[in-house]
């Protein structure tokens, strides 16, 4: 059986050490001293390890089952939702008018981390009603503010986004699911829907679906496309459930990973939908509740390469294989334990350096979030735009690859599905491909952001990690270690962005065939800068006289590790960059 155990020391210092929570400008940060969130941090913890963990590898092997016409889930997922949602951790950020708790999304996001390594599939259900009701929130009228936001809130009613159709996926211009309008006001919703997370469950009394369809008449392609409320059961004036409304569920799609969560194809027969927002404008609506969902996804990314870190770790210190060759570090028994081998060591390292740095970077990400919002920032809004599709795609990519790293570590037995580790792999897969597959998060990346609002936001991006190596160019344990490298780093991502400048006009398939190269390249020098401040606030730590020296030493060694093993990939990236799209295009279609 898998282990797991809540990373909230870590967590405790990247909110308090590094973000320092507490001395932000922004309403509501006040509270967010050291005692506060590290006793929201320790009771999501417990909720983890004690609640959601021992159910993740029975949501694996039962997964859902459709009866009848409706979605049961494995067993324990229901007693552990109500666990979920008499804690309150549904309403943790959600507005106090909706019977919310009003804290900010950084306190949020570093709950649900240790929620989603101890059981993915489990926390998507909630993880969906969360984006559903922020794109209620942001877009809804009072009425129907009034009317499903408080039970989203507390999750007795879930929440899903449906867009997807069987014909198209990112090109959403092509869906065929219309909206007749009614004279009441209302509108028929009639169409499929496919890969919709959460799409019926037996966990919650109602299911409020935001589906995306055209109303007959409107603009063609994305610009007529609108955003409509659909219940599974229609809501009377006095808040009570009504009739069933006219969508049901084809089927459970079979997936390779999170088994947990019921994957629905669902059909709209002429279903009642409420219009969200303005006719055609539907993409606008959806977007709040995809651009927070993005944010979430990157976290599953990493949040799965942890617990897939934590068994590693603890299997190469218990299992025995061959000798070190420095001289036998466990001469009484039979071989040493896999961790004195550097091989070993490297791959650990890997795991542990790009955990920490995306953990760093999620949060610093949420706490844009909130600046953006509750301090109406337009430049940090900017900001968090522009490094959305990095969070998403860098994150879910990495993390995908040191779940597997860490499978590796077990050998033959990682393959073996009593292990566990082989969950960990297939649950991180989805990461990669749901909310934009990470090649629509490059193409967004250096299509469309780069260039918004005239470049500011990357400049100032760019200005940032300057300004930071700059104010500590005097701090020589600081310079060599972490500035040097970053700088190097930073000049590698505004080559490559020189290269797009250049090429990129006259042949936008110089720019577009680097998209994903650029992706990566700023992903590692976001986590870069995370490491370069991290390691600061470290040191600070330590000349402050921090009780726990083996943290902090520990938090530098593995910044270190990282700035001279993995920082350097920015010189890779740019490389295959400046080779332009002529290898990449060279073939014809045929000739593949």
């Amino acid at each position: 059986m898998p282990i797991f155990q809540a990373p909230t020391k870590d967590l405790q210092f990247v909110l308090q050490d590094l973000l320092k929570v507490g001395e932000q400008d922004i309403p509501g940060f006040d509270d967010l001293d050291a005692e506060f969130t590290s006793a929201v941090l320790e009771e999501a913890g417990k909720v983890a390890n004690e609640v959601l963990a021992p159910l993740n590898v029975v949501g694996d092997t039962e997964g859902c089952t459709l009866e009848n016409g409706v979605v049961r889930t494995p067993k324990g997922f229901k007693e552990a939702f109500d666990v979920m949602k008499e804690g309150g951790w549904t309403a943790m950020d959600c507005a106090e008018e909706y019977g919310g708790q009003g804290l900010p999304y950084v306190m949020h996001s570093a709950a649900q981390e240790p929620f989603v390594s101890a059981n993915m599939a489990f926390n998507m259900y909630q993880g969906l009603t969360h984006g559903a009701y922020s794109a209620i929130y942001a877009h809804g009228s009072d009425e129907q503010k009034q009317k499903y936001l408080p039970k989203m809130v507390t999750c007795e009613w879930t929440g899903t986004m449906n867009l997807t159709e069987p014909h198209c996926g990112t090109d959403l211009g092509l869906m065929r699911t219309k909206a007749v309008p009614q004279d009441d006001g209302t509108f028929k919703v009639s169409g499929q829907k496919i890969f919709i997370s959460a799409g019926d469950h037996d966990m919650a009394e109602n299911i409020i679906h935001l589906v995306l369809a055209k109303i007959p008449g409107g603009p063609d392609g994305i610009k007529g496309v609108s955003l409509f409320i659909v219940p599974k059961f229609l809501v009377n004036e006095d808040g009570s459930l009504g009739q069933r409304n006219g969508v049901s569920v084809g089927k459970i799609e079979e997936k390779m990973g999170i088994h947990g969560n019921s994957t629905c194809v669902m059909n709209y027969d002429e279903a009642t939908g409420y219009l969200i927002g303005e006719e055609h404008k539907g993409m606008r609506a959806m977007f709040t509740m995809m651009n927070e969902a993005r944010l979430g996804v990157g976290l599953q990314g990493y949040a799965q390469a942890e617990v897939a870190y934590q068994n590693a770790v603890a299997y190469a210190n218990d299992r025995l294989q061959g000798r070190d060759v420095t001289g036998a570090k466990n001469p009484e028994g039979p071989a040493d334990p896999l961790i004195v081998h550097p091989d070993i060591r490297r791959n650990l390292m890997d795991q542990k350096s790009f955990v920490e740095g995306a953990r760093a970077f999620t949060m610093w990400g949420a706490l844009l979030i909130d600046r953006a919002h509750r301090n109406e920032d337009k430049d940090a809004d900017g900001l968090i735009s522009l490094l959305t599709p990095v969070l998403k795609g860098f994150l879910t990519d990495k993390g995908f690859e040191y779940a597997t790293a860490a499978q590796q570590v077990y050998g033959g037995h990682g393959y073996i599905e009593e292990w566990g580790m082989s969950q960990f792999a297939r649950d991180a897969r989805i990461a990669m491909i749901y909310e934009g597959a990470n090649g629509v998060q490059a193409l967004d990346l250096v299509g469309r952001k780069l260039a918004q609002d005239g470049g500011k936001h990357v400049m100032a991006f760019f200005d940032m990690v300057k300004t930071f190596i700059k104010e500590n160019e005097g701090n020589e344990d600081l310079k060599n270690g972490f500035l040097d490298p970053l700088k190097a780093a930073s000049k590698d991502l505004q080559a490559a962005g020189m290269y797009f400048m250049q090429n990129g006009m006259k042949n936008p398939n110089h720019a577009l065939s680097g998209s994903y190269d650029f992706m990566h390249m700023m992903g590692h020098v976001c986590l870069g800068l995370m490491w370069a401040k991290m390691a600061k606030a470290s040191m600070e730590a330590l000349e402050g006289g921090a009780s726990d020296v083996d943290f902090y030493q520990s938090k530098i060694a593995t910044g270190r590790y990282y700035m001279a093993r993995q920082l350097p990939a920015t010189g890779m990236h740019l490389a295959r960059i400046n080779t332009g799209a002529d290898t990449v295009m060279a073939l014809e279609a045929t000739q593949f």
